[in-house]
């Protein structure tokens, strides 16, 4: 049988109260412990200060019926009970010749001397030679008592002070104390769980808003956000889960587009393919070496075309990109060099820039390269192509320049798109759109300078990286 799940809040505000209320109730064993060993203290010294006067009365106190010394025990006797001030919980008596011989006043509530139980215990301590101080209990109290013993040798008389007090009586004082101290914790803990269910709340609520955002995603949107709020630590998880939100959105839209473009770009070349084949006839020579050139063409550009969208699917991820200190420098000498085999143009250096940047230079030089093809494919044999680089407000700028047939102003914001053309070019329509998608993999952009018959200058501008930034 599965136990019930508890939430997170209900958890830690179980966990808080269950703290709070063993420490309360540690503190309250703790100070009840030290309020019994503080009110033993307290009995004793009152006790020991009964026997320090009883003694003081009888070396130096004067009989009141004879105005001399006191010469027997019952004197003493009487005077120390009559003179004895009492508390509440204290009761006191004299015995005189081994006999209760005197009692408190009768407005003393507290008699120890009407508990037989107890006089029987105390009887012989008065007659024993020195002071006796100890605890006992009888079927009526709890007793912490004094037995103050005295003995005249001349009149050969003995006696004793019994002082007790009721030390049950004496605790329970404390009772209403303790009684205010759990509703005190009672009340303390209800507070406590209160407070800690609101500030668990506020605390929860970046995670409720993960868990109803994440609820909301589905495989075809997943364009909505955690809204963050603060700079604590949740806040920042907020802000990592909507990057790698965004992370997901762009792979499954990179995806969604890969499985797009495949299944409508290739479809054409696959039906060329079949319509061949079912028109071929497997009888005739030249039809069968003409249909196998023509398939190996279609074949062949499929498979440039596969290698472009694949292509193009890993520059929309930047983290597929391998970055590294670059020198611009000798990544334009490499290009130009590289360049001057797509075609017989006069390639020219326009400008070098003499710096390094945090790049991944297989992936500029690949659409640096694309940008030359294109200036081959639409400029005439022998014209000239320039190719440089240069840092223009803390940008850099790698770019083509030819003198080809330009670009139709009405196309330029529409040819970087996929298997987009302009006006009169051939090609698959993705050159531009991986150039450009490149040059954003970079946190860059693509600037198209151009005019119909006088060529074009296309450049790639990205942001002037070095080692150790963002």
């Amino acid at each position: 049988m599965s136990r019930p799940a508890w939430s997170i809040r209900t958890r830690v505000i179980a966990a808080v109260v269950a703290l709070t209320g063993l420490a309360l109730a540690t503190s309250g064993l703790i100070v009840a412990n030290r309020g019994h060993a503080v009110t033993e203290q307290r009995v004793a010294a009152e006790l020991q200060r009964v026997a320090e006067e009883f003694e003081n009365l009888a070396l130096d106190g004067i009989d009141p019926a004879t105005g001399q010394p006191f010469a027997s025990a019952e004197p003493l006797v009487r005077v120390a009970v009559q003179r004895s001030v009492l508390a509440p919980n204290e009761g006191v008596f004299g015995v005189v010749d081994g006999r209760v011989r005197w009692t408190a006043q009768s407005g003393v509530v507290f008699r120890p001397d009407e508990d037989a139980a107890f006089v029987a215990h105390v009887l012989p301590l008065a007659r024993a030679a020195t002071t006796s101080q100890g605890r006992v209990e009888t079927d009526q109290r709890d007793y912490r008592y004094l037995v103050v013993p005295v003995t005249f040798a001349v009149s050969g008389s003995s006696g004793a002070l019994v002082h007790a007090v009721d030390f049950a009586a004496e605790e329970s004082l404390l009772a209403d104390v303790w009684r205010s101290y759990g509703l005190v914790a009672l009340g303390s803990l209800v507070l406590v769980g209160l407070l800690i269910w609101l500030l668990v709340g506020r605390l929860l609520e970046p995670i409720a808003r993960m868990r109803r955002t994440a609820e909301r995603i589905t495989a075809t949107d997943a364009s909505d956000r955690i809204e963050v709020r603060g700079s604590d630590d949740l806040s920042a998880l907020g802000t990592t889960v909507n990057g790698m939100l965004d992370r997901l959105e762009g792979a499954v839209g990179a995806q969604r587009e890969l499985l797009d473009d495949v299944g409508h770009e290739l479809r054409t070349p696959l039906t060329i393919i079949r319509g061949h084949l079912e028109l071929l006839d497997p009888e005739d020579p030249r039809d069968v070496v003409a249909t196998k050139a023509l398939l190996l063409d279609e074949a062949d550009r499929m498979g440039r075309l596969v290698d472009d969208l694949l292509t193009l699917a890993k520059a929309q991820r930047p983290e597929l990109l391998q970055r590294e200190l670059t020198d611009v420098a000798r990544l334009t000498d490499e290009t130009l060099a590289k360049a001057a085999g797509l075609g017989r143009r006069r390639w020219t250096l326009d400008d070098l820039a003499d710096v390094d940047a945090l790049m991944d230079p297989q992936r500029v030089a690949q659409a640096w390269l694309q940008l030359a093809a294109n200036a081959v494919r639409y400029s005439a044999e022998g014209s000239r192509v320039g190719l440089g680089s240069a840092v223009r407000d803390g940008e850099l700028w790698l770019w083509v320049r030819d003198h080809g047939v330009g670009i139709d102003p009405a196309d330029r914001e529409r040819i970087t798109g996929r298997f987009e053309r302009g006006t009169g070019a051939d090609g698959s329509g993705l050159g531009l759109a991986i150039v450009s998608a490149i040059a954003a993999g970079h946190a860059g952009r693509l600037d198209i300078e151009s005019e119909p018959g006088a060529g074009s200058t296309i450049s790639i501008v990205l942001p002037l990286r070095r080692e150790g930034q963002p």
